[in-house]
């Protein structure tokens, strides 16, 4: 066998690099000709021409002819026109715009799709044939409210063609005609360039009651024609304060807010949250309602379960022979802390005639045996509050004292918010009004919605008649124990003290109680041991022990609602500009810009 020679090998790899180069090039030339279309697409704005009519009222009737010269294959263009804008002590002002026609150059309609987005309205135009050629299209449109009122004179400040096309504008014009009243009086300005731009390189001409704008020379891209009228007084006709009224509501639509908060919370109280009449109005009871325990009464006056409501039914076990407290206390370094030892004196077998909140809170605290330290509980009772408070709100509605209970309300008052918030999203996400823009009147707005929402949500919760004349019969045993007096209490039963001191604590009014007994009660509760005595050498004492018994309470409150750290479980307790002078490229009303698709 032979081998090929290191010349030949050479020339062999010669030829075959020459080959693949031949076809890279072949390979680009192919390329540039897929690719001509795509660079040689292009279009332009050759001419802008605005003919503006101001009405008496101030209105502005407008029409754009707009021509375009289109360069490789085009199917129409966008026109962005602005109609949110900044408006006086952080307001919004929408500029109220209504598309009458678009047409092309000899008045057939053309297809054009019209929507809000990001605080323009933006017209979607088709262009029929846009290949290759030149095409002109007129949008008309009126605008409500495009006149600036001042207190010595009135502006038309328009921004003509708007300072956010793309492409150069190679010449804009203006013509804009007021009523004959203000022949001899306008004075004009107009400006030309970038946004913000002072450039004056526009010629400006008043004639009559009209005045004529037009450029000196093109446009670049990014550069608009604004023109500035001023106006005197009396020619325009000022609109009233409705009409300011409803433009202002119109722009800054969030401050119907409270309004429409107002209405949802107020249907729903009347409709469901409202108490019956009970007849009857509030006069003194020397009982609680039958049937009533006390931390039932202290929940009915506030429809809600508070701490004192739980803690009076220990109190009234121990009362009725259930539970006998022996009040305690280790005296530390420092400070002294506090205990008792809760005693249980009635085995489980005869717990007869216990409602279900009372059942689960001697089973929870005497978990262990017949004698608990109530410091013992800390960390672990915790866990039944939930149900003990679930309880007691299901015994009211058992017993048929409620309608709407507090819990229903509460349900109700949060899909109220769903109810109030929509309309405004839908606004916002749906139909693209800016409904947030406003800092100012979204935080006033929130805050009178929230306060009237409140105040509707805490009295959402509807009794029934045996309800609200329950409710009147324990304001009247209220009443009762804050202006008893010591001839009235002479005369009832030795034992009214301690037998009614858990529905004092119940209804907040236990000091009121104690001190209409001093000097009339002798005799101590068997139901309770306190260190030392009673009255500290002066025999029982109904004030101080009923300090006593509060200090318990807040006790027995702090231990009840610790929980672990790191558990996750609650406590359980449920309360209750513009300005005139100056201007720029790009200012006023109007202007926007485009975009070819």
């Amino acid at each position: 066998m032979t081998f090929p020679s290191k010349v030949v090998l050479a020339r062999a790899r010669l030829a075959q690099r020459e080959r693949w180069a031949h076809l890279r090039w072949l390979l680009l030339a192919w390329l540039l000709v897929l690719a001509t279309p795509l660079f040689a697409r292009s279009w332009r704005v050759t001419d802008f021409e605005d003919t503006i009519s101001v009405g008496a009222d101030g209105s502005a009737a407008v029409e754009e002819r707009i021509a375009l010269e289109f360069r490789g294959e085009w199917h129409g263009i966008h026109r962005f026109i602005p109609v949110e804008y900044p408006g006086p002590h952080g307001t919004n002002y929408t500029l109220f715009l209504n598309v009458i026609s678009v047409t092309d150059d000899h008045a057939n309609p053309l297809r054009y799709e019209s929507s809000l987005s990001h605080g323009y309205r933006d017209l979607k135009i088709y262009i029929p044939e846009a290949v290759d050629s030149t095409r002109t299209l007129a949008i008309h449109y009126l605008v409500r409210n495009a006149i600036r009122f001042f207190e010595d004179h009135d502006e038309f400040y328009w921004n003509v063609t708007g300072n956010d096309w793309p492409v150069p504008i190679d010449h804009a014009s203006a013509l804009i005609t007021f009523p004959p009243a203000a022949a001899g009086s306008l004075r004009v300005q107009a400006f030309t360039g970038f946004y913000g731009s002072a450039q004056q390189d526009a010629t400006s001409e008043v004639t009559g009651s009209e005045a004529r704008f037009q450029t000196s020379h093109p446009l670049p891209m990014r550069g608009g024609l604004t023109v500035d009228i001023y106006i005197p007084k009396a020619i325009l006709e000022e609109p009233g304060a409705f009409t300011r009224a409803a433009w202002f509501v119109g722009s800054n639509p969030i401050i119907l807010l409270p309004l429409w908060t107002l209405a949802v919370m107020f249907s729903l109280w009347w409709g469901w949250g409202r108490d019956p009449d009970p007849g009857l109005s509030v006069a003194p009871m020397y009982e609680p309602p039958p049937g009533i325990s006390p931390a039932e009464a202290g929940t009915l006056l506030g429809d809600a379960i508070h701490p004192r409501d739980i803690t009076s039914t220990i109190i009234d076990l121990a009362v009725r022979g259930m539970v006998k407290i022996e009040q305690t206390g280790e005296q530390g370094v420092l400070f002294h802390h506090p205990d008792c030892i809760l005693h249980l004196l009635v085995p489980r077998e005869n717990w007869q005639g216990l409602q279900p909140h009372e059942r689960v809170m001697l089973e929870n605290i005497f978990a262990g045996g017949s004698e608990t330290r109530l410091s013992d509980l800390k960390n672990r009772f915790y866990t039944a509050v939930p149900v003990i408070r679930q309880d007691i709100m299901a015994e009211l509605k058992n017993k048929g004292i409620y309608r709407l209970d507090p819990e229903s309300a509460n349900s109700y008052s949060l899909v109220a918010i769903l109810v109030i918030v929509a309309p405004f999203l839908l606004l916002q996400f749906l139909w693209h009004k800016d409904v947030f823009a406003s800092l100012g009147p979204v935080i006033v707005s929130a805050i009178v919605s929230a306060i009237v929402w409140w105040l509707f949500a805490r009295e959402m919760t509807a009794k029934t008649l045996k309800g609200v004349q329950t409710r009147i019969a324990v304001l009247g045993f209220q009443e009762f124990m804050n202006r008893v007096d010591a001839d009235q209490l002479q005369r009832m039963p030795s034992d009214t003290f301690e037998k009614y001191l858990p529905y004092a604590m119940a209804l907040g009014v236990e000091h009121h109680w104690a001190r209409a007994f001093a000097g009339i009660v002798k005799d101590p509760p068997r139901w309770y041991v306190a260190p030392g005595g009673y009255g500290y050498g002066m025999g029982f004492n109904p004030i101080l022990f009923s300090n006593s018994i509060d200090g318990l309470a807040s006790n027995m409150h702090r231990v009840f609602v610790s929980a672990p750290r790191a558990s996750s479980t609650g406590s359980g307790w449920r309360g209750g500009g513009f300005s005139s002078g100056g201007g720029f490229s790009g200012g006023g009303f109007g202007g926007g810009g485009g975009g070819a698709f």
